[in-house]
């Protein structure tokens, strides 16, 4: 089993771009032209071909690529029981674009026994050794949440099911340390809490159009939210094993290379920085949406931080130059030897993918890999 511990100087947030046989292959099934048996055949042998790749370009914590997902997090969600999938009126809104209408709601219990991310987890884990470890990635517990608040119809069904938050929020917690401990037990060490909650609050074009619908204040629907996605997100956080590592990606939204949300991380960072029991945070700065650096200096010098610096959302190559003088900025809040680098967010948070090709994400990597070497000599 590896004892590598993440993050990595050269790192990624996870999801890559889907290979035209494995697209083809996932319209044939949908249209009912090949079996569920024959579909997965062509994920895993995707997926061994994307380990390889990344183990070439130099990235020590590989994922499958989020290749049998989706979404980024609604897979996830519909895979813990209780949980349906099901359609909401509308989309999410990005900058340019509406996303399909796929949504969640909670139809019974919420549980986590027998999630299918763990057999994903369980192939994968087979091309683990010593240089390179798994990468699990899933959806915070407050992401879930809030897919199950994100509108009236939602809150009305949620709150049939369980008559109380109270109840739900402990039963939300339940089911993800259950599916963590089934991770862990199958050898996970290494977990990635993926997390676009925080990007959204900091936005008070978003505060304050759900303002208008509450009874609450911008800023107290902002404070409200902080501690309730603490309390759950350090909610399965609580008494885990030593040797699992617990990282999380912020991020404001990544949807065929559109964006969803703005603002810096000075109003969250007190609760993000200071008071949320993770490792690490994989963050969001590839441009001024994200605000300036001064924030990280709440993050002290036990927790690391990996600058997400390069953009998955366009092929244009960052200047080298630039992005050394940015990594020399931020180690004025945080100390350099517990920075990282990456790019903002993934390749394909969902199936759609960003806008660029295939050898773009890989050359985004390698330039990730040049900087590293130039600024810690790795």
């Amino acid at each position: 089993m590896s004892k590598l511990q993440a993050p990595f100087r050269v790192d990624h947030v996870g999801s890559f771009l889907r290979p035209k046989e494995l697209v083809e292959a996932k319209e044939k099934f949908a249209k009912g032209e090949i079996t569920r048996e024959e579909l997965t055949a062509v994920e895993d042998k995707a997926i061994e071909k994307l380990v390889e790749q990344q183990k070439k370009a130099g990235l020590k914590g590989f994922t499958d690529g989020e290749f049998r997902r989706q979404y980024w997090h609604l897979d996830f969600f519909w895979g813990l029981n209780g949980v349906e999938h099901t359609q909401a009126k509308i989309g999410y809104q990005f900058h340019d674009e509406i996303t399909k209408p796929d949504s969640a709601d909670v139809v019974g219990k919420i549980t986590g026994e027998n999630h299918p991310f763990v057999e994903h987890f369980k192939f994968l884990k087979q091309f683990e050794d010593e240089d390179f470890i798994v990468k699990q990635t899933i959806p915070a517990p407050a992401q879930f949440y809030f897919e199950l608040i994100r509108d009236a119809e939602h809150i009305e069904q949620t709150f049939s099911v369980y008559p109380s938050k109270e109840e739900l929020f402990k039963d939300i917690i339940a089911a993800y340390r259950q599916v963590i401990k089934e991770l862990y037990d199958a050898g996970c060490r290494l977990l990635q809490i993926d997390d676009c909650t925080w990007g959204v609050i900091v936005d008070d074009n978003f505060l304050n159009i759900i303002s208008k619908e509450s009874h609450l204040t911008p800023e107290e629907l902002r404070r409200e939210h902080k501690r309730e996605f603490l309390e759950l997100n350090n909610g399965i956080l609580e008494d885990l094993p030593e040797d699992l590592t617990v990282n999380t990606h912020v991020c404001r939204g990544n949807f065929h290379s559109t964006w969803a949300s703005s603002g810096g991380y000075d109003s969250v960072s007190d609760a993000l920085f200071e008071d949320e029991n993770v490792h690490a945070y994989y963050l969001e700065y590839d441009t001024d949406r994200a605000g300036d650096f001064k924030p990280l200096a709440k993050v002290g010098n036990e927790k690391k931080v990996v600058l997400g610096l390069l953009t998955s959302k366009f092929a244009d190559l960052e200047d080298k130059d630039e992005v050394i003088a940015r990594i020399k900025e931020a180690s004025q809040y945080v100390p350099l030897e517990n920075l990282y680098l990456s790019t903002q967010c993934g390749f394909a948070s969902t199936e759609e993918g960003n806008v660029i090709k295939e050898e773009d994400q890989w050359k985004k990597i390698a330039l990730i890999s040049e900087i590293a070497r130039e600024v810690w000599g790795e």
